[in-house]
């Protein structure tokens, strides 16, 4: 009995001996996990009423080889396809022959199919993505795209500040894209068109001067009876109309032509030759183009436009002067100007225009509005015309003599030469250029008539478009005349032909964000969501399990996500080798989520889990094995000494 319970002792003592072993020279593999000896007594019972109940042990035998599933230190490498698994999970593997294994060993490779692998060659599972990023059913994680196809640009988002301290009258003119002195500011950005080609497209931004454009329309004696079309609005003409009749006959129509053309401020009478008509444009308008002026029948009328771009947004006032008649003073803006008849000679009209102009200085202190002071001698009475300021807009007319003695018989109000026009502020053209030449449709308006009918809608065509800018705050205000949103978005500009190798294609840019305000002109931000052809340069794996190809043209694409699997009894998983497991009917069938998600740890990229192998406690456990042993040697030894000593007896 003795010897029997001695070589249990010993095989038992032999197995301990094995795993330790086993644990420490697998103390440097990846994802292997360390196994523990455990024992149970061997006890044998006897018939029932046979004896004593308390019979000797017959010796030990060894249970089980626990597996310990405690995670292993993470250590980082240079392989993104390096895995590790922080916190519960194995990886899923198939070795393509139905067989199925699971494992903690996370050191994977591409095969020459693009499919990821472990080094014995089985393939890592988890579930595929669709297009819209839904997970599809479990598979081979596969790196199935080589290259990515380019992108055309839809869409732009750009914000800048203009510098509001910029002066507009010192810009050059006309406006010239190659010539920076045309232009206040301006910026590039990148586009690429559907065959990925990248281009650019520069924006050049000149605020608006303090000027306004009048355009003469001179028209000629009608020769038949018909119509003619004036800025998309039908008037109509009998045989012999003079031009006078004619100009009369237009002007009865101004507020329609206006109503379709809002950047008109005017149509009167030319006071100087009543057969031309004077069209008097907003100062907020910009590159203003001929009005259109068209035959419908047979009229015989010809027109003729001249434009005076340069003419001021100032408010001008005349103040006729009379001969004075007597020795007094007149208040000119609240100065005190002497004038007399009573003098040798005696004070002319034109005596007192030249002295009023001669106290210009005094005039601008005390009224800060004003401008300038000018005579205009050759009128009939001489004048003296008040220029005030561009940013004033309309002013109310100058009263002068309100506190005078007589001079002039009554107070005299100047009157109105040209309205003020302030419209001009924080108004800025905007031009768009494909590749620095070729000048883009952003959306400005065909003018009114150009198509020929009065019922056709309005279309866009190349030029500029208008953006305005709160001139207390700076925010932009309007977009081609498209109020900005309460919230502060801007309306979107339609760039047409901003994609040569499809002409269909309709850039969107939005310009949410621009500012104008005193502090130097920048780009604030320049985003476009277009690009070239890629190449495959990596595979990475995010800590939700994704596995995203990087591709050279700076684009990811999500492929799959890897597939963990966790288990009711991870006890009763039965290793296969090869650092892997395989599920048993003790262990369960394995659970299959994404990494972070359940139970599941999440998942290290670029990183590897090392053996959970404890040295020093295997070299003790290798002592204690060894202690086992040689005391089982000592049992057989004596029990053997014994025997001997009982053949000798007999």
């Amino acid at each position: 009995m003795a010897f029997n319970t001695a070589i249990t002792g010993l095989k038992a003592s032999t197995i301990e001996l094995d795993v330790t072993g086993n644990n420490i020279a697998n103390a440097s593999t990846v994802g292997f996990k360390s196994g523990r000896t455990e024992f149970a007594d061997i006890f044998t019972t006897v018939v029932v009423g046979a004896g004593s109940s308390n019979n000797p042990g017959a010796g030990v035998i060894v249970s089980d080889i626990a597996q310990d599933f405690t995670a292993g230190t993470i250590e980082f490498t240079n392989n993104n396809l390096d895995l590790a698994i922080d916190g519960s999970g194995f990886f899923q593997l198939d070795d393509g022959q139905g067989g199925t294994t699971y494992t903690r060993a996370g050191g994977f490779e591409l095969d020459k199919d693009g499919k990821v692998v472990s080094k014995n060659g089985k393939f890592l599972q988890g579930f595929g993505l669709d297009a819209a990023g839904n997970m599809q059913p479990l598979g081979d994680l596969v790196v199935s795209e080589k290259e990515n196809d380019p992108k055309a640009t839809e869409n732009i988002s750009l914000s800048v500040n203009i510098d509001s301290r910029s002066d507009a009258t010192a810009l050059l003119r006309p406006y010239d894209t190659d010539d920076s002195g045309t232009f206040t500011f301006s910026t590039t950005t990148r586009s690429f068109d559907s065959l990925g080609n990248e281009n650019t497209i520069k924006f050049d931004f000149i605020e608006q001067p303090p000027f306004r454009e009048r355009q003469t329309l001179s028209l000629s004696t009608t020769t038949a009876a018909g119509n003619i079309e004036v800025g998309g609005v039908v008037v109509a003409l009998a045989n012999g109309d003079t031009p006078a009749v004619i100009a009369g006959k237009v002007i009865a129509e101004a507020a329609n032509i206006m109503q379709r053309d809002p950047r008109i401020a005017s149509i009167t009478a030319d006071p100087t030759n009543a057969d031309n008509i004077l069209i008097t444009y907003k100062a907020s308008a910009a590159d203003v183009e001929e009005i259109v002026v068209s035959d419908v029948g047979s009229t015989g009328t010809v027109a003729t436009n001249f434009s005076n771009p340069d003419l001021i947004a100032n408010e001008v006032q005349a103040v006729e002067v009379a001969t004075p008649t007597g020795a007094a003073q007149i208040f000119f803006g609240g100065v005190a100007i002497d004038v007399s008849n009573a003098t040798v000679p005696p004070d002319t009209s034109t005596d007192v225009v030249t002295r009023i102009v001669a106290n210009q200085t005094a005039i601008i202190e005390a009224n800060p509005t004003i401008d300038s002071l000018t005579a205009d001698l050759l009128s009939t009475p001489p004048r003296v015309l008040i220029t005030y300021k561009p940013e004033e807009g309309n002013v109310a007319e100058l009263v002068i003599d309100e506190n005078g003695t007589g001079a002039f018989a009554a107070a005299t109000t100047a009157t109105i030469v040209e309205n003020g026009d302030d419209t001009y502020q924080g108004v800025y053209q905007v031009y768009g250029y494909l590749n620095g030449t070729e000048l883009l449709d952003i959306g400005k308006q065909v003018p009114a008539g150009a198509t020929g009918s009065t019922t056709t809608p309005i279309a866009t065509e190349p030029g500029p478009i208008l953006l305005r800018f709160s001139t207390v705050d700076g925010t932009l205000t309007s977009v081609n005349n498209t109020v900005v949103s309460g919230a502060g978005t801007a309306p979107k500009i339609i760039l047409t032909g901003a994609d040569p190798a499809d002409p269909s294609n309709l850039v969107e840019m939005d310009i949410t964000g621009t500012t104008q305000f005193a502090s130097e002109s920048i780009v604030k931000q320049s985003t476009q969501d277009g690009f070239a052809k890629g190449d495959l340069i990596g595979v990475t794996f995010a800590a939700n399990g994704t596995m995203v190809a990087s591709f050279s043209n700076g684009q990811n694409s999500s492929l799959g996500i890897v597939a963990l699997a966790t288990f009711e009894n991870m006890s009763g998983l039965q290793s296969v080798g090869d650092t892997e497991w395989a599920a048993t009917l003790d262990s369960g069938q394995a659970i299959l989520n994404p990494p972070g998600t359940g139970l599941n740890g999440a998942l290290r990229s670029s990183a590897l889990e090392q053996s959970n192998v404890d040295l020093s406690e295997e070299l003790v456990a290798l002592i204690e094995a060894q202690r086992n042993f040689q005391a089982n040697s000592k049992t057989l030894q004596t029990e053997n000494a014994v025997t001997q000593t009982i053949l000798q007896i007999s």
